[in-house]
């Protein structure tokens, strides 16, 4: 088996583990998980934007441009993600015909964002495998641990809003396997032209995303429902155990 076979594999690995997060909803109690998810997520997607995409997007930027222009442009672009962000929570319509419009909106926009992460996600996996299969499976495990997080963040509102357990895992499998899209992307057009600055750009623009989605909906989601002491005690774990996954496995 090849080095571009064996990366392949391991990035479908890491995108379908996103469905993982889906057990969740075959519990009968899966309403109360709503707000623990929710604030789970917003957890881990603030320590992955903070600990992991700000770092190594200002590495790269720095490679290529120096420190001074690669922390201006890594800001300028985390602005842009957050603006984008804010576009696409603007641009997205209410649907009348789930139980909760609130929730199914999170879902959705859920989706869009991890799509966004997931192909430049999967485009690393995929050139790190097909050149160090060491480093291919630690990125894959990592990747693996914060996408079942990812699952969990769609399919719980998703399913509390449709009380469809097919959309939900649907909607959980069409995000967790954009990361396998991106791995073609790199195979087919991408790995003669990637450079340092272009993946730094990503990271940043992908920061402001997961930040703008935790902050202004899956935390403030979570915290309309009652408990919010062990609300935020979810966040604090979510964030914590995104840390320590980064710890045991760097």
């Amino acid at each position: 088996m090849n080095s571009t076979t064996i990366a392949f594999i391991l990035t479908f690995i890491a995108g379908f583990s996103t469905l993982l997060g889906t057990v969740f909803i075959f519990k009968k109690n899966s309403k109360n998980m709503v707000k623990y998810a929710l604030a789970f997520a917003s957890g881990v997607m603030i320590s992955v934007s903070v600990t992991d995409l700000i770092p190594e997007g200002i590495i790269l930027l720095n490679n290529e441009n120096g420190k001074d222009r690669g922390f201006i442009l890594l800001t300028i672009f985390i602005l842009v993600g957050l603006l984008l962000s804010a576009i696409i929570d603007k641009i997205i319509p209410e649907n009348n015909k789930v139980y909760d419009k609130k929730l199914y909106k999170v879902g959705i926009f859920m989706v869009i964002a991890i799509i966004v992460h997931n192909i430049p996600e999967g485009i690393a996996t995929f050139l790190s495998s097909a050149s160090n299969l060491t480093l291919g499976i630690t990125i894959t495990v990592a990747i693996a641990l914060h996408n079942i997080p990812e699952g969990i963040s769609i399919s719980v509102p998703v399913y509390e809003a449709t009380k469809s357990r097919k959309k939900a895992i649907l909607y959980t499998f069409i995000s967790g396997m954009s990361e396998p899209v991106g791995a073609l992307l790199a195979f087919l057009f991408l790995k003669p032209i990637i450079t340092d600055t272009i993946m730094g750009i990503i990271l940043g623009i992908i920061a402001g995303i997961m930040t703008h989605i935790s902050v202004f909906q899956l935390l403030p989601t979570a915290l309309k429902y009652k408990n919010k002491r062990k609300t935020m005690l979810f966040f604090l774990i979510g964030f914590i155990f995104m840390i320590i996954s980064h710890i045991l496995l760097n």
